[in-house]
Order: C-alpha cells, then sequence, then structure tokens
C-alpha cells in the first residue's frame, strides 16, 4: 500500500507498506486495554527482519502481553492460498506483561491438506470438541482437541514441557535474545537418534562371505544347466 492511502494512526504505530503488518497493528489500535486477540498472520510476519517486522514484534512482546503463538500446517487455507501461517494470541495491556510465551506446532486439523481438503475423520470426531476422546492415531489427523486442552494449562503444566514436544513455553528473555523472532523452529529442538555403525572391518568382511556364497550359487546353477 501507498503511504497517502494508509490510516496516520496505524503509521504512527509502525511505519509499513506491507498490509501484514498493517492488519496486526489495526488489532492492536482497536483493541481496548485488557482486550484480547487471536491473529492469524503469514509466516514471515513471525520471522522478517525488516525494522518493522521487528518493532512491530517488540511491541507485542514488551508493550503488550503475547500470551501464545500456533503454527499452522502449510495448507490450512488451500485452495485459496497456500502461505503457511500462525495464530498470534495476545492480550493489550500497554504496560507489557509478557512473561512465558505457549507455542504449539499444530500438524493436522482433521482434512487434507491439499487442495480438496477433505475430512480424515468421521464427523463426530473432527473440531476442537469433538464427541469422542481421539486416539493417539487420531490425534495425528487432528490435534485441534490437544491444542485446546493444552492451552488451557499453559500457565501450567505446560511450563514443564521440554522443547522437543508439540508444545512448550518459552520466556521472554530467550525470546527478545532472538530479535523477537517468533516463529518455532527457532525455539523447538530436535532429537536425533544415535546410530550405532558396524566397522568397516567387519562390513567388509560380511561382503566378502556373501561373495563366496554367490560364487558358490552360480558354480551350483552351472553345474546344474551343463548336465
Amino acid at each position: 500500500m501507498d503511504y497517502e492511502n494508509t490510516a496516520k494512526d496505524l503509521l504512527a504505530l509502525v511505519k509499513t507498506k506491507k498490509t501484514e503488518l498493517l492488519f496486526l497493528a489495526l488489532f492492536l489500535r482497536l483493541l481496548k486495554p485488557g482486550g484480547r486477540a487471536a491473529v492469524i498472520v503469514p509466516d514471515g510476519v513471525l520471522f522478517g527482519s525488516s525494522k518493522a517486522h521487528k518493532e512491530l514484534r517488540r511491541m507485542i512482546v514488551e508493550d503488550q502481553k503475547l500470551d501464545g503463538v500456533i503454527s499452522l500446517p502449510s495448507g490450512a487455507f488451500k485452495p485459496y492460498a497456500g502461505v503457511s501461517t500462525a495464530i498470534l494470541l495476545f492480550t493489550k495491556t500497554n504496560s507489557g506483561g509478557t512473561d512465558q510465551v505457549w507455542f504449539y506446532d499444530l500438524q493436522a486439523d482433521g482434512w487434507s491438506l491439499d487442495d480438496k481438503r477433505q475430512p480424515l475423520l468421521d464427523e463426530d470426531k473432527l473440531g476442537v470438541s469433538p464427541a469422542k476422546t481421539l486416539s493417539d492415531a487420531e490425534h495425528a489427523k487432528n490435534n485441534l482437541p490437544d491444542a485446546l486442552a493444552r492451552w488451557k494449562q499453559r500457565d501450567g503444566s505446560e511450563r514443564q514441557r521440554p522443547r522437543t514436544a508439540q508444545s512448550f513455553c518459552v520466556s521472554k528473555a530467550d525470546i527478545a535474545a532472538q530479535g523477537y523472532d517468533l516463529s518455532i523452529n527457532r525455539y523447538k529442538e530436535v532429537v536425533h537418534e544415535a546410530v550405532e555403525h558396524e566397522h568397516p572391518l567387519e562390513i567388509l568382511q560380511k561382503l566378502k562371505q556373501l561373495e563366496a556364497e554367490i560364487q558358490e550359487g552360480m558354480a551350483e546353477l552351472e553345474g546344474m544347466i551343463s548336465q
């Protein structure tokens, strides 16, 4: 957008032409102190390196109260848009209040992530409050009930979850140290399984044995053919 077409009070919050940042700034302007919002934004808002990106994220973390960040699966808005998105959950305070930010890596919402967006489960197992408790296999296809349950525990048991889990909390100090980057991959830890490899000499010995068996088999086959 051109500056001439942008409301001056929004530019006072963040000087940018990017509509996704102005969209977020509009929420900050419209909310009253104590008001809460859940805003869906493109992933670029979470880690963009421009001055406007960083300042807006700093503002939400330092001046307001950032409660949580939910990373949505790519394809959640297909066929209309394929861009990766996330949900920012925050409270307007004008006086800070961010302590621990809750992150959730939502990998499945109960629907296929292609252009058809077809249900992966029966109707009574879809949505955030399914009629039946989901099994582990069903959870893999619909993370929404788990996300809601863990959101309610963000000030309790979620604080103890390791960063290798699907959801965990990150302190404001850690976020500030990362330049207010809010992408979950910045903080998520991956556990690599230790793999033991055989000694090269043992592998060579097995190859020799295999080669000998092949030669023996070929000799036996040749003898059968020549009879």
